[in-house]
């Protein structure tokens, strides 16, 4: 459903790819650039369209459009395909509630064996020392 709303209320523009591509990146506009205003998506609600606001905001131009830009492949209608599901992507998961980190602690027994650990590599290593020669 979002991506049917992507393509319909989505702007495309193509330009020249850069890349590899022979002849053809220099004859044909393989790049796609998709533009998409947030506001005209009727598929989210208010709550997930701020929170659209907030985590993509970096790839918000200055008239609050959410932009992408492909150029991924030498063929035209793959990037645009590209485009879209991308975009799709980046909308379903800029929507998701974050679950927030629970702080934990390390067990006893973890506790100790870190300790064990560390007295055991520091006998080890005390016992590298220089041998002295009083025997």
């Amino acid at each position: 459903m979002l991506k049917e709303e992507i393509e319909a209320k989505g702007t495309f523009s193509f330009s020249r790819s850069s890349g590899p591509g022979g002849q053809n990146v220099n004859k044909v506009n393989s790049k796609v650039l998709l533009t998409l205003n947030i506001d005209s998506l009727t598929c989210i609600n208010d709550e997930q369209r701020s929170r659209i606001r907030e985590r993509l905001k970096n790839r918000m131009n200055s008239s609050g459009e959410l932009y992408l830009q492909i150029q991924e492949e030498r063929s035209q209608l793959q990037n645009r395909e590209r485009a879209v599901r991308r975009m799709a992507d980046l909308i379903e998961t800029a929507m998701k509630r974050q679950v927030k980190r629970r702080a934990t602690r390390p067990s006893k027994a973890a506790h100790k064996r870190r300790l064990d650990k560390k007295k055991i590599q520091s006998r080890k290593k005390s016992s590298r020392g220089r041998v002295s020669q009083d025997s």
